[in-house]
């Protein structure tokens, strides 16, 4: 579990593809060692168990499942990753809670710096724009966001200069996909009030 604050950003060096998955090695400043083995990363929003460190690269498994469920299908040598570690008890929650599990992957349909901040523009499938809610909270990239704006296509969120920063939205363009994990707790809501009915 996860709550979408990124401090720690991770750099492709190495993807191994075979026909039913797929490895990625990431140089990264966070501070873990072989006793870390098998705990869980957010990589860009995906949550991931990190398999092996060797020569200052962390390496992670994904299944096929996991690469048809997000934008890890488009994966290349030198992309910047987004990365979290996991909660610890008596953490501060400064986002939400996020579980690292991807709901859908979004295109950037448009994005523009307004002031000091960024407006980003977002579409998603039909089907999933049900679960989208003005001011609920949205996790794109493994980044705690805010839905500003519900549109026919998707959303909008602002990003604030700092976000911006220090995450991998400074490095996308126009097109570009994400990962896109929905606020866990308006699916329970309609979940709950469908099965009502």
């Amino acid at each position: 579990m996860f709550n979408g604050i990124i401090f720690n950003k991770g750099i492709t060096k190495k993807i191994i593809k075979r026909k039913d998955g797929l490895n990625i090695f990431l140089k990264t400043n966070l501070k873990l060692t072989n006793k870390d083995i098998g705990i869980s990363v957010s990589c860009d929003g995906v949550c991931l168990t990190l398999i092996s460190i060797k020569d200052n690269l962390y390496e992670f498994y994904l299944s096929k499942e996991t690469i048809l469920r997000s934008n890890f299908k488009n994966i290349k040598n030198k992309s910047i990753v987004n990365l979290e570690l996991p909660l610890k008890y008596g953490q501060k929650i400064s986002g939400h809670i996020c579980q690292g599990h991807i709901d859908v992957v979004g295109k950037i349909l448009n994005l523009k710096k307004i002031d000091k901040s960024y407006l980003f523009e977002f579409e998603i499938p039909k089907k999933e724009r049900k679960h989208l809610i003005e001011k609920a909270s949205i996790c794109i990239n493994g980044i705690s966001l805010t839905i500003s704006k519900v549109t026919k296509k998707g959303f909008q969120i602002w990003v604030i200069p700092h976000t911006y920063k220090q995450t991998n939205l400074s490095t996308l363009t126009k097109s570009n996909l994400v990962n896109i994990e929905i606020d866990i707790l308006s699916k329970y809501v309609r979940n709950y009030f469908n099965e009502k009915k």
